[in-house]
């Protein structure tokens, strides 16, 4: 019987973690290498270690009420978007509301997590740690592993010839950058276009000038992608208008033929897939210039694919992603694991006799990986509880199996609302539209036409959260919240009012606009 779990890591994954092992009655200890919470949220102008953190001017990708932790939303006057700071002023929220500083050990290494000889029998892990010097064995009934996949970045130099033997510019991965005067004065080229590369290629148009002609920012590419905007129609977050039941059920009912045909004139454009407010715009101001893969480097230029040069290159930034890796894991149990796909549900290795050891967070959707870590985790500690079963390794294993087609492109992103309702269905969390239009129709229509949220898995099951009703129909007020920071005449907030509600929403109980009946 679990008892007690070692969970290593304190960012969002390891404090959801600790919260969800004290919910199922667990005994959490959590180990974290630094003096704090917050993992890669936690920004430090200091480059001394190689501790993977945001850059100064990050935003989140996704909204507050998007990202929120299920059972705990955000403040309702911080901005829909957050700088580092206030997510980190939330992780310390929440860390303090439900008392989960007392169960971290900080400045503490863990150095190998290993079976102990009876495993088969008792699923028991020995796990060994050091802090100031001194190491410690320690036994647990299960361990969590919550370092995420922005563990150790992942610089493709072989695939650039020249970089490394004739190029005489700077070089640096992403997870350097801190702050873009670094930069001023300075011809960027900038490699990978996902939300780091993107965001950075904005950023940086704004300094790197040597004279008055423009661009000095190259943005280079080996494929397309999507960029898209947060800011959704009527000022409002993009996935709160768009993360949805609805949409989700449209996804799978129209043929994906028809939504590429929907999206290529923006790609015969732009080169990439539709629509960030800022991107294209540095574009067609021509402060950035998107260009192909780059074939070769010289001593101060980049040679593309297409024949292409650009001369005078200071800088080569690759926001060319991580790789995960967990070097403390014995190496029956790390070899095992080529990606998440070699997990089944992204969380279990299937190969072992006992399910006492789960990976958290090694996802990617196309929503908040925070949301995610946190339902794996509700998921896990109720396995380790004993109230949730899985299949026999072998029944795993073959499913895992299936998922790992070699013609599939890695890293695909999973669908938000997809992975959130498989894992939902394992845990028993997952709410049913159907019963909820029985008893509850306003809830319903508020579920299925309204966002995704957090808080829809916390109305039913263990964990069931009293507030969650409340939430789900207050979170357009929670997002206008900060929006409301002057008086608006009452006759045009009305007509605004109106408009959207009949052209949009036409439905009360789930429009932005209407007000929550408790």
């Amino acid at each position: 019987m679990v008892r007690r779990v070692a969970v290593i890591g304190a960012g969002a994954g390891g404090l959801a973690s600790i919260k969800c092992c004290l919910d199922e009655g667990l005994e959490p200890t959590c180990f974290e290498s630094s003096q704090d919470i917050g993992g890669v949220w936690r920004y430090t102008d200091s480059k001394d270690d190689r501790r993977i953190r945001v850059y100064r001017s990050v935003i989140t990708n996704t909204s507050k009420e998007m990202s929120c932790f299920s059972d705990f939303p955000f403040p309702e006057d911080f901005p829909n978007y957050l700088p580092h700071g206030l997510v980190l002023e939330y992780f310390r929220m929440y860390a303090q509301h439900f008392d989960l500083l007392r169960h971290i050990r900080f400045r503490t290494t863990v150095l190998s997590v290993r079976k102990r000889p009876d495993f088969t029998t008792t699923g028991q892990w020995e796990v060994v740690t050091e802090a100031d010097g001194v190491c410690e064995l320690l036994v647990f009934d299960a361990v969590m592993v919550c370092t995420g996949h922005y563990q150790e970045p992942y610089l493709p130099l072989a695939s650039f010839p020249g970089i490394d033997s004739r190029f005489q510019g700077q070089r640096l991965h992403s997870w350097e950058y801190r702050d873009v005067e670094d930069f001023r004065g300075k011809r960027v080229l900038l490699v990978g276009i996902g939300n780091t590369g993107g965001d950075l290629a904005v950023e940086l148009s704004h300094v790197a000038t040597k004279s008055c002609l423009p661009p000095q920012v190259f943005l280079s590419t080996r494929s397309n992608t999507w960029v898209m905007s947060r800011v959704s129609d009527h000022g409002f977050p993009f996935d709160m208008v768009n993360t949805n039941r609805l949409n989700h059920f449209l996804e799978w009912l129209l043929p994906s033929a028809l939504t590429r045909r929907i999206n290529s004139d923006y790609k015969s454009h732009f080169g990439f897939l539709p629509d960030d407010n800022t991107l294209p715009f540095c574009l067609l101001s021509g402060t950035v210039v998107l260009k192909p893969n780059v074939k070769e480097f010289t001593e101060n230029s980049a040679i593309f694919e297409d024949g292409t040069t650009e001369e005078n290159i200071d800088v080569v930034l690759f926001a060319t992603g991580y790789n995960f890796s967990f070097p403390f894991l014995e190496e029956s149990v790390r070899s095992a694991i080529d990606d998440n796909r070699s997990l089944y549900k992204c969380v279990f290795p299937p190969q072992l006799e006992k399910p006492t050891l789960a990976i958290i967070g090694l996802i990617q959707l196309t929503g908040s990986i925070m949301v995610g870590s946190e339902m794996q985790a509700r998921w896990v500690t109720g396995v380790f509880a004993g109230w949730n079963k899985l299949p026999p390794p072998s029944r795993m294993m073959a499913e895992v199996s299936k998922r790992k087609n070699p013609s599939e492109r890695e890293n695909l992103k999973m669908s938000f609302i997809n992975y959130m309702d498989e894992i939902a269905a394992c845990a028993g969390v997952k709410p049913s539209v159907l019963r909820l239009l029985l008893t509850d129709p306003q809830l319903a229509l508020a579920i299925f036409f309204g966002p995704c949220s957090p808080y829809q898995y916390r109305l039913t099951g263990r964990g069931k959260w009293s507030g969650a009703r409340a939430a789900i129909l207050s979170q357009w007020q929670r997002a206008l919240k900060p929006l409301r920071t002057r008086l608006v005449d009452d006759n045009s907030s009305t007509a605004l009012t109106a408009g959207f509600l009949f052209s949009k929403h036409p439905q009360p109980g789930w429009s932005p606009w209407a007000d929550p009946q408790l």
